[in-house]
């Protein structure tokens, strides 16, 4: 930041304190209650759409523009345009000399400065004059600084005692502010004395805007705000909440804690949850990284225990303040589990629920937390089955046999990841099958060609990936359904079996299966109650869908159980590194029939065919 020399401050404090009152009453409310709140803490989560708060500036900008940025076009607009005709009309002249210091553009010199389509004008201004003048930037902010300390000043930045609710406490804190900012600025603008190319107003707004963003965000809140916070808070809260997260995980610990840090703690006594100052801390299976925690906040306790689950402990705990944090060790939280629990002091009861300790996988290791009021009570264990909690505890682990649907989850850390159908054929050849899907096995493309093709408005086509493992024809469609379809699955399974596995971003899926032609059983798994052939019965033994988590990773195995053959994680890589697709140019009717070589036999006699393929019309 740019060195103030000695400068007459008592005359500069009463030149700025003619000016706010006169530009306070001309800031709108809405994005002064935005400013007001950027000092606010982490935990009033009173977020502002556009409004980035940002705690470091790039080398070769001054921090003043780099926060006005990060204010966003839209705010900074509706700002220039309530200040704009004020800031142009009034006279700046009385104001003590500021910039005398600061070297100019030289003689024939020029500039040029680059901006964002989407910049607001006064933004594009403020660039402009501090690349023709530079240093005027940080010396608005110092100026700002220094005369906001002044008691002719302070006391037009006091928000008065009969203001007690949050938005106008906010309101006056930011009007206030930016008037003052504004108001150094335009003194520094117009001593500068920029060319015509410079839109003054504009650039005073701009310098003023950054200057406040700054004096706001790193200044301390009004001392009526906590309360007045705390009121709002209060007065919004609703139950029940739920929210879902991630939270970082160290020393094989997260906590719920109304404070920021997670320290160390005892779980043998129940071998999951120990209950600390302020919260409880929850031990993991995994030592480091992230896990996945639901929160849920009710009115009472919850009328039944949650299956599903293999460890559930029940403890109490006093809350000096309430809005406990689901956080991580170090104190960081996602947005969404921050602050979360009811904004009253007083005993609480927190359910947590576990599963996947013992696979030592951040994407399988799943939490539950439900938390409600209830004086204090003794610890209850509801379930105790996984192997780490017997460790804790000092028990003898349980013997658990290896599930099956384990060896599937590679597909959470491959491409298929969020949305895909696998298909498994046997009985039929890599050419057979592809025309069952309505693809040309004699028109190979590579892959982004396609994907390309295929993003573009008005695309109907859809396109399939195929791999012959020599005992299984795989059919792969990275965020298709083709597999899915009975009539796709009766052509391919025409000399033998067929089956898919089909899952989405929304959690929709689809466990299929095909002998001989005939379709057997197409169902949502987890939520099937019809009875199936014993051929399907069969691959479905032993597998729980009802059960949350590894629901793709049990369709996969039934899949495999069911014709034999199952896809590898090096298949995926294969497929992908090979880089070659297919096209589909249309969906087959569902009505359709082929015969072994995969041609339709129900085709019009008037509609001519293409000899060896399906007619796709």
């Amino acid at each position: 930041m740019s060195d103030v020399p000695d400068l007459p401050s008592d005359e500069l404090a009463a030149f700025v304190a003619a000016v706010i009152p006169v530009l306070t009453q001309w800031v709108p409310v809405t994005p002064a209650r935005t400013l007001g709140r950027l000092g606010a803490p982490d935990e009033a989560d009173l977020p502002s759409p556009g409004v980035q708060v940002v705690r470091g500036t790039a080398d070769s900008e001054p921090a003043c523009l780099t926060a006005l940025r990060a204010l966003g076009p839209l705010l900074v607009e509706r700002l220039l345009g309530a200040l704009e005709l004020v800031v142009a009309g009034h006279d700046w002249s009385g104001a003590p000399s500021l910039v005398a210091d600061l070297p100019g553009l030289a003689p024939g010199g020029y500039a040029w400065v680059a901006t964002g389509g989407h910049d607001s004008e006064a933004t594009s201004a403020a660039a402009l004059l501090e690349r023709l003048h530079p240093g005027l930037a940080d010396r608005t902010v110092a100026l700002a600084t220094g005369i906001a300390a002044h008691p002719a000043v302070t006391r037009l930045l006091t928000i008065p005692p009969a203001v007690t609710d949050e938005p106008a406490i906010a309101a006056r804190h930011g009007a206030a502010h930016l008037a003052l900012a504004v108001a150094v600025a335009g003194a520094v603008v117009d001593q500068a004395a920029p060319p015509v190319v410079v839109e003054r107003a504009a650039a005073i707004v701009g310098l003023g805007a950054g200057a406040a963003a700054l004096l706001l965000r790193d200044g301390s809140m009004p001392p009526a705000y906590a309360a007045a916070l705390l009121a709002k808070v209060r007065a919004e809260y609703l139950l029940p909440r739920g929210m879902y997260g991630s939270v970082g995980v160290a020393g094989n610990r997260f906590g719920l804690t109304e404070h920021g840090v997670v320290g160390q703690s005892d779980f043998a006594g129940n071998g999951l949850v120990a209950v600390t100052d302020g919260g409880a801390v929850i031990r993991t299976g995994v030592a480091q990284g992230s896990v996945h925690v639901e929160l849920a906040v009710l009115a009472q306790a919850p009328a039944e225990v949650e299956s599903g689950w293999e460890e559930i402990v029940e403890v109490s705990w006093p809350a000096a303040e309430g809005r406990a944090s689901v956080i991580a060790p170090d104190g960081t939280s996602s947005p969404r589990l921050r602050r979360q629990t009811p904004p009253w002091p007083g005993d609480y009861r927190v359910r947590v629920h576990a599963r996947g300790r013992d696979d030592l996988d951040t994407e399988s290791e799943r939490y539950k937390l439900i938390v409600w009021a209830a004086p204090a009570a003794a610890e209850t264990v509801h379930k105790r089955t996984d192997r780490l909690g017997h460790r804790m505890r000092g028990e003898p682990e349980p013997v658990r046999p290896p599930r099956p649907e384990h060896a599937y989850r590679w597909v959470r850390r491959s491409p298929l990841s969020v949305a895909a159908t696998v298909t498994v054929v046997i009985g039929a050849t890599l050419e057979q099958v592809l025309r069952a899907f309505g693809a040309d096995p004699n028109r190979p493309e590579p892959i982004d060609g396609i994907r390309r093709d295929l993003s573009s408005p008005g695309a109907t086509e859809t396109w399939v990936t195929a791999l012959d493992t020599g005992d299984a024809v795989l059919v792969v469609e990275d965020n298709g359904y083709r597999g899915s379809n009975a009539a796709v699955l009766c052509a391919a399974s025409v000399s033998g079996r067929a089956a898919s596995m089909f899952w989405n971003v929304n959690a929709v899926t689809r466990l299929s299966f095909a002998d001989g032609g005939q379709l057997l059983a197409s169902f949502e798994p987890w939520g099937r109650d019809e009875a199936v052939p014993p051929r399907v019965a069969a691959a479905l033994a032993g597998l729980d869908f009802a059960e949350p988590g590894d629901r793709t990773e049990k369709g996969l195995v039934a899949v495999e159980r069911f014709t034999g053959g199952g896809i590898t994680t090096d298949d995926v890589a294969q497929i992908f590194e090979t880089g070659i697709g297919f096209r589909v140019p249309r969906a087959l009717s569902r009505s359709a029939r082929f015969n072994s070589q995969g041609n339709r036999t129900d085709a019009p006699p008037s509609a001519p065919q293409e000899a060896g393929r399906p007619d796709v019309r």
